[in-house]
């Protein structure tokens, strides 16, 4: 098997790829130093600065008006996301950390987005669930425990609608995926991959994305 693009991602070329994106607006970019000057041992857990207007673009791409997330963390995300939402669109915000999400609702409020922003702390199983089981979700994104991603998955799937997007991250988990031994999350993420690829109900494709992206569609 070939391999079609050996592009190494030097740091020159990054700040090349961030210079030819949509640059984060100030608020956003804001929310990204307070993240890493708050909580630095924990600042990984924030989406690439990279994934912010992939995010905004598929929203609009999608015509998104309902967005459903699982884990916002200091909500750079949601942020992205919403901002790309109409007036009148909703996104289910799901965490379990007060703490983490303060910053994320001073950064929405200042953005003017926190209208669109259903922030819900609890355990995000329990919310999926608690929501109408119709098809009516246009977009999700999942970023949380790795653990817990085919339950999510298997919460979500039924309330897609038809061309229904939901966007998985940390899909090659730094490059974990590739040990048959993993355990832990590691094993959480070689599972859900699996899973993905063999339902039929979804449209998937793996991307070498950041930490691995993975897109997949209601059919």
């Amino acid at each position: 098997m070939t391999k079609g693009n050996s592009t190494k991602i030097t740091d020159e070329l990054y700040q090349y790829m961030l210079a030819h994106n949509p640059p984060l607006d100030e608020i956003q970019r804001g929310l990204v130093a307070t993240t890493y000057e708050k909580f630095p041992d924990v600042a990984g857990m924030q989406s690439a600065e990279e994934q912010g207007p992939l995010l905004a673009f598929l929203v609009r791409l999608t015509g998104a008006r309902h967005i459903v997330e699982i884990g916002t963390f200091t909500g750079f995300s949601t942020l992205s996301m919403a901002q790309a939402l109409p007036a009148d669109g909703v996104l289910i915000a799901c965490d379990v950390s007060q703490e983490w999400t303060a910053y994320g609702r001073e950064a929405w409020k200042a953005a003017g987005v926190a209208d669109r922003i259903d922030l819900r702390i609890a355990p995000a199983l329990d919310t999926l669930r608690a929501m109408p089981s119709e098809e009516h979700v246009d977009m999700a994104y999942v970023d949380a425990d790795k653990e817990n991603q085919i339950a999510y998955w298997e919460e979500l799937v039924p309330r897609m609608r038809p061309g229904g997007l939901i966007v998985t991250d940390n899909t090659l988990y730094h490059g974990t995926v590739l040990d048959e031994s993993a355990t832990g999350s590691a094993a959480g993420v070689r599972a859900f991959n699996e899973h993905v690829r063999e339902d039929t109900r979804m449209d998937s494709v793996l991307l070498a994305i950041s930490d691995g992206l993975t897109l997949s569609r209601k059919r």
